[in-house]
């Protein structure tokens, strides 16, 4: 099933990410993963660009790899790789809160754009700081923490700021258990940039318009709280594949490979509320 699959590959992007198996962290990660993480094997993008925004310069290489992935499935890194993706995932199936919140990410999606000008390109370019990344709550909870508990000198220099840091965390994942991926919808620059190419990326879904009732089964299992039917290919679209696994007029269309992924039957046949399986 689609689902167990990507479980399966977030899992393995994860630990890879965090395997300390290449030293130097040389490689550049397509996807959210902090570099001061004492295990990561790669440079966070989000970081590199911040620290090309300080020096005045144009991270060519970075842009063009960002580039590359999002010409061929737009935001797909998000769903399938991304480690913090993956934590707000299993944050979202954990039993509480019992009702789970739903909002329409089209409606408030541009609170990214403006987190990413502002707190991501403006406030470093004039600061000289790299301020997204002081306060990310991936760093946080992917270096900040680890590099506490294994360094314990480190500890004497908490302050205020750290504090700022911990709460920031724990609000978001307090809306990681009520809201599906909150990170991903309104504060990550990441995934809005990979969203400028979700309508022209290789990748895409397709909508069968002829036999759509817009019914609304795809958008129950939506993580991102869209409606496929209406705009398969949004910018807030992570490609997950959870509305086609809904729905057999939807469907994934891969064209370097010639085909496309259906729904099998006995993905339709367990379709339930979102984190249901």
């Amino acid at each position: 099933m689609t689902a167990r699959r990507r479980e399966w590959v977030q899992l393995a992007s994860t630990v890879l990410a965090n395997s300390a198996l290449f030293p130097g962290k040389c490689l550049t990660y397509p996807f959210l993963n902090c570099y001061s993480c004492p295990l990561a094997i790669g440079a966070c993008p989000v970081g590199t660009i911040q620290h090309f925004v300080i020096i005045r310069r144009v991270p060519l290489l970075v842009i063009g790899i960002l580039g590359l992935v999002g010409s061929i499935w737009g935001r797909m890194s998000c769903a399938w790789l991304c480690p913090f993706g993956y934590i707000q995932d299993l944050l979202h199936r954990l039993p509480w809160p019992a009702r789970k919140l739903s909002v329409n990410t089209r409606r408030y999606g541009w609170v990214k754009y403006v987190v990413s000008v502002v707190l991501f390109l403006v406030i470093p370019f004039v600061t000289l700081a790299p301020w997204f990344c002081k306060l990310c709550p991936a760093g946080t909870l992917e270096a900040g923490l680890p590099w506490l508990a294994i360094s314990p000198p480190l500890r004497g220099l908490i302050g205020p700021f750290f504090w700022l840091k911990i709460v920031l965390l724990i609000l978001f994942v307090l809306a990681s258990m009520a809201l599906s991926r909150p990170f991903c919808r309104f504060a990550c620059p990441l995934g809005a940039a990979y969203g400028l190419s979700n309508r022209w990326s290789r990748v895409r879904i397709e909508v069968d318009g002829r036999r759509c009732d817009a019914c609304g089964r795809c958008a129950k299992t939506c993580p991102m709280g869209l409606r496929p039917y209406t705009d398969a290919n949004s910018s807030d679209c992570i490609r997950c594949e959870e509305c086609v696994r809904g729905c057999e007029h939807l469907k994934v269309v891969w064209p370097a490979l010639r085909r496309s992924r259906e729904p099998r039957a006995e993905d339709t046949a367990t379709i339930g509320p979102i984190g249901c399986r």
